[in-house]
């Protein structure tokens, strides 16, 4: 969480080849990215994430990996036992919460609505996502925490590494956003442009530090 909060982004990322998904993590390991998102959404997509967080450990000191995409408390069970640091859910299933506090591992559930945040955080979510969060925008957020400013809030769906969309985002209260296909187009993972990423991750997190000033 302090690495979420430090950085203000966590790159949300999923692929199938190992070597790719290595890739991409050192990327976003030498642009400044320490707590990254790698999502359970393809088959065998724990196979791919095991080996990652023994990469993570082994050559990146420092990064912190989390799963993705979790909608159910086996999967959240398994990926604890693979050895993620914390746990994305695009919804709030009340069943993982436990799963995760028994580990002290955060939980960060999917929600859209004010009741879902305040129901998520007395179950122990210190951090909770907003999503979508271009469907809800910057205005659900601001609105959220104004009797609720205790709220660390992480959005993700329509953030971009922009200068306006991360501004409004910031302006309105989040702690951290979750940046995905925008972080990493399909021209440059085809391309293997790590080089591209890692600036696109260098560029964002000054942005984020900028606007936060």
């Amino acid at each position: 969480m302090s690495a979420m909060r430090e950085t203000g982004m966590v790159p949300v990322f999923y692929h199938a080849d190992l070597e790719i998904a290595k890739k991409v993590l050192k990327a976003c390991y030498d642009g400044g990215v320490r707590a990254f998102e790698f999502t359970n959404r393809g088959d065998f997509a724990q196979e791919v994430f095991g080996e990652l967080v023994k990469y993570a450990n082994k050559e990146l000191p420092g990064m912190i990996l989390g799963i993705g995409s979790v909608v159910d408390p086996g999967t959240a069970a398994m990926y604890l036992q693979l050895g993620a640091n914390f746990v994305v859910g695009p919804l709030f299933n009340p069943e993982v919460a436990p799963i995760c506090n028994r580990r002290l591992v955060p939980y960060c559930p999917g929600c859209g609505s004010v009741s879902e945040v305040g129901k998520a955080q007395e179950l122990g979510c210190d951090i909770c996502k907003v999503f979508p969060g271009d469907v809800l925008g910057p205005k659900f957020v601001k609105g959220l925490r104004a009797p609720m400013p205790w709220s660390n809030i992480m959005v993700t769906g329509g953030v971009k590494p922009e200068k306006e969309n991360l501004k409004g985002w910031f302006d309105a209260g989040v702690t951290c956003v979750g940046m995905g296909s925008n972080l990493f187009p399909k021209e440059m993972i085809a391309a293997g442009d790590w080089a591209g990423i890692t600036a696109l991750c260098k560029s964002a997190l000054e942005i984020i530090k900028e606007v936060r000033n």
